[in-house]
């Protein structure tokens, strides 16, 4: 498998290295896809509110937004799209948790390449499934899972 992952902070804000993007990137696209490229872009918070208002209609930033490339079904590119995610809300989000910044960036970019595999939550059984490959994947990883609940007693 080959994942490409282009990396562009316009928060700035720290970010982990772009290494363990990749590296997180990777693991969710897993045996999903041979091939995938993913762009991130990290924003600050009034570029975030402004895109969260303009494609999900709802005021304020929101820690990550996953846009799916639209592409022709006979256009063989790899490109999955592109993830959006708010650096000071993500930051801000690892302390009220009380989960380690990088766990919590990590699970943002698995979360938002699950979207753009096509996973989503909205709906109580599709939440079931997305949130039990993210557990999946954030513990392969060697963080926590991030909903213990999940996890079997």
């Amino acid at each position: 498998m080959s994942t490409t992952v282009s990396i562009e902070n316009l928060s700035g804000e720290e970010a982990p290295d772009p290494d363990s993007i990749r590296t997180w990137v990777a693991a969710a696209v897993g045996d999903e896809r041979n091939q995938a490229e993913v762009d991130i872009c990290l924003v600050d918070e009034t570029q975030g509110a402004e895109l969260n208002q303009r494609y999900r209609n709802k005021t304020g930033p929101t820690n990550v937004l996953s846009f799916a490339a639209d592409l022709p079904p006979d256009v063989p590119m790899p490109l999955l799209g592109e993830i959006v995610i708010c650096a000071p809300v993500v930051a801000r989000e690892a302390v009220e948790q009380s989960k380690s910044a990088q766990a919590h960036w990590a699970h943002m970019v698995v979360h938002g390449t699950l979207h753009l595999l096509g996973y989503d939550h909205i709906e109580e059984g599709d939440a079931v499934i997305m949130e039990a490959r993210e557990t999946k994947i954030m513990t392969s990883l060697g963080f926590a899972a991030p909903y213990p609940e999940l996890l079997p007693a």
